[in-house]
């Protein structure tokens, strides 16, 4: 790996596009070096992985309505929706926007956090789209999501956004891009402009996680993932992009992030490197925000210990600054601790999911979150009993570079009403690769089957992931199979939705 120093320029200083940042993400994702064994097996991992939690999904609203906009822009040879028949298709980036919203909406898929927040799966549905609709095999979608997964990762490594309120979206646009020009086979300078497109396009606020947190949660990765397929097509066109988009006077980093005279690190693969990224990734046991998922473990193993819950005085969860300020009392939103907050709040409220965790010892993607869970007197009386504090080693370690040292858990101060003190702490969830029990492609298909249950017909779940774990295998033509169908009484369970423009 090269670390690249990224910093603003003014307008008359000196620099050439060979130093630009999206030059070297545009070299890295033209250099078409093999896939390791071990990064083809996690590639099937996850796409295994955001098929389920798109299963799970498919009924709810957000999705619904995601997939009825894809329908009205039907496509030839174009790409497969999740729940459509194979035979239904539609443009490659309505694709990307429907089954982005899928994968996304229960919060559910892998993840990887450094210097910033990421779910680098959201990858996977832009890149997929493209690649049915331009009729490539197996192994080139591989190679793709291979590009995808560490462009992303090594941006989240190296530049932090939310520090200055932009949403973690601003880094998927540029890997899905630079993902799309691998699996093209693109040339370095038509992948510059992409990448330089799809950034552009991409960056906002972080107000979608902050406050009365929206359904536009779920559909901000996917409509970076469809900006970045309209973003490829034009720059094959021919059209170019505002450069230098990360380090110009008026660039992103000038006015969005640190200012003019801060340096970001960034490390990339080199010539001839493997892409390896996705192996320092994770994904999720529980349906929640990430950093909430070893406090979910760790609530469930101090149950017991605590005994009578209507004991308890307080509860104090030493944690990263990231947790704390995040999902934490840190964030200073009311809403995480309003029992008729949204499901996408709740989601991002640690005092409620630890307070949940510990009453129930178990937690489950719908009824975790059901409105008449949520306003049980006993529930609110101890989530508003639990807060959050900052320690610096929780901090530390949430950002050390050592696999083994990294974590992303809390210590929990219990304190009950005669005075006692019960205290334990988890550095890293159980399903986490140094947890507990790690995630290996049993629990990837036990988790897909799980949430596949019900929604999808056993025979599709059987096709589905056969298909799924011959990947390299599947020949042009045949990557339709990496979606499923479902039986349109399904698609019809989701609510009653209002019509739009189309």
């Amino acid at each position: 790996m090269k670390t690249h120093i990224v910093r603003a320029h003014a307008a008359d200083e000196a620099f050439p596009r060979t130093e630009h940042l999206a030059t070297r993400v545009a070299e890295v994702a033209a250099d078409l070096v093999p896939v390791p064994d071990d990064v083809t097996e996690m590639i099937i991992n996850r796409v295994i992985d955001n098929a389920g939690v798109a299963a799970a999904s498919l009924a709810r609203r957000p999705v619904t309505s995601a997939r009825r906009q894809a329908e009205k822009h039907p496509y030839t040879p174009g790409a497969t929706v999740f729940g459509l028949p194979a035979a239904q298709r539609v443009s490659p980036e309505w694709a990307a926007w429907a089954n982005g919203v899928a994968v996304r909406e229960l919060d559910f898929h892998d993840t990887f956090l450094a210097a910033e927040y990421s779910h680098p799966g959201d990858n996977i549905p832009p890149i997929l789209a493209v690649a049915q609709h331009t009729g490539r095999g197996g192994a080139e979608l591989i190679r793709g999501l291979a590009t995808g997964y560490e462009i992303q990762i090594d941006l989240v490594r190296g530049i932090c956004l939310h520090e200055h309120k932009i949403d973690h979206v601003a880094h998927l646009g540029p890997s899905a891009a630079a993902g799309i020009g691998t699996l093209l086979g693109l040339d370095t300078d038509t992948i510059y402009q992409a990448v330089g497109q799809a950034l552009h396009t991409t960056t906002a606020t972080r107000q979608s996680r902050k406050g009365e947190i929206s359904s536009w949660k779920a559909y901000a990765p996917a409509f970076a993932g469809k900006m970045a397929v309209e973003a490829v097509d034009r720059a094959m066109r021919g059209e170019g992009a505002p450069a230098p988009i990360w380090e110009g006077a008026d660039g992103v980093i000038a006015w969005l992030l640190g200012g003019p005279g801060v340096e970001y690190r960034v490390p990339l693969p080199g010539p001839g490197e493997a892409k390896r990224a996705i192996l320092d990734s994770y994904t999720k046991e529980h349906s929640a925000e990430y950093q909430s998922q070893a406090p979910i473990d760790l609530a469930r193993r101090m149950r017991d210990r605590i005994g009578d819950l209507g004991q308890i005085a307080s509860i104090v969860l030493h944690t990263s600054h990231h947790t704390h300020y995040v999902i934490g009392s840190g964030s200073g939103d009311p809403q995480k601790y309003d029992p008729n907050a949204s499901r996408e709040t709740l989601d991002h409220s640690l005092p409620y999911i630890f307070a949940v965790a510990l009453q129930d010892g178990v937690w489950h993607h719908e009824h975790s979150y059901a409105p008449e869970r949520a306003r049980r007197a006993d529930t609110v009386a101890l989530w508003r009993s639990i807060t959050t504090v900052e320690d610096p080693e929780w901090t530390r370690r949430y950002h050390a570079t050592d696999p083994a040292e990294k974590a992303f858990g809390a210590r929990a101060v219990v304190t009950l009403r005669s005075g006692e003190t019960i205290v334990d702490e988890l550095a890293v969830a159980d399903a986490h690769p140094l947890g507990a029990r790690p995630f290996g492609r049993e629990q990837y298909i036990e988790k897909f089957r799980t949430l596949a249950e019900g929604v999808v017909e056993p025979a599709e779940q059987d096709r589905f992931l056969a298909a799924a774990q011959r990947i390299p295998d599947l020949r042009p033509g045949e990557l339709d199979q990496l979606t499923f169908t479902v039986p349109e009484t399904v698609r019809k369970a989701a609510p009653t939705i209002r019509e739009g423009i189309f």
